[in-house]
């Protein structure tokens, strides 16, 4: 594919992609700036394709499960429909579909491995996206927008052993630090992606530990 035919097709697809998200404001459009941002940075260090990275970095949440009744296959078919409109590669459209495809954690008793390196990239970054600071703030912007409590701790963790208790869940916000946040370091594919993590999850952490803390009247 030529250069200026993937400038255009990189150009149309964040025009589509912010024109189509809906969800909380942890899953908007700059959600997807980020993840696009830290994945061409991983690629970088990695030595990828870098065209297959960018557009499923673009497309990895055009129909997220979460907010379309738990389909975890939509935003794979809606991608292949999207690229359809371009005279890619069909190898290449399936690639970028195959990463959104498997690219979601799906609890804490599944596995959710990624055969390429574009893919582990991308998920790398998603999952970079999650934790950290910018994480923290997703967390409790998810958590409002479902009505959920912040804390109760009558509630503990449960860590899913399927993905369909762990798109029902209905558990409060901290416990979703134990439930995925906090799993999320040693799930990290890329040696760069895991030296981004460690820092990201210590400060979380910390964070919980604080809240904790002042929900006990403490310090």
């Amino acid at each position: 594919m030529s250069e200026l035919l993937a400038e255009l097709v990189i150009q149309k697809t964040e025009e589509f992609v912010k024109d189509s998200l809906e969800g909380d404001s942890g899953h908007d459009w700059w959600h997807i700036h980020r993840v696009r941002n830290t994945a061409l940075t991983l690629a970088k260090e990695e030595g990828v394709n870098e065209l297959v990275v960018e557009l499923a970095a673009l497309l990895h949440d055009i129909a997220d499960h979460k907010f379309h009744g738990g389909d975890e296959l939509l935003g794979a078919r809606v991608a292949k429909k999207w690229l359809r409109n371009f005279p890619i590669p069909e190898t290449t459209t399936n690639h970028i579909c195959e990463i959104i495809a498997h690219i979601s954690f799906k609890g804490a008793g599944v596995s959710t491995p990624m055969e390429t390196i574009e893919g582990q990239i991308v998920q790398d970054a998603d999952r970079l996206d999650a934790i950290g600071a910018i994480g923290i703030a997703r967390a409790f912007s998810y958590g409002g927008f479902r009505h959920r409590e912040m804390y109760n701790p009558d509630i503990p963790p449960v860590m899913h052993s399927s993905f369909e208790a762990y798109k029902n869940s209905k558990g409060h916000t901290i416990n979703h630090f134990y439930e995925k946040l906090f799993l999320l370091k040693d799930r990290m594919n890329t040696s760069s992606g895991k030296k981004m993590a460690e820092e990201r999850h210590h400060f979380m952490v910390e964070y919980v530990e604080r809240f904790k803390n002042e929900w006990k009247g403490l310090h």
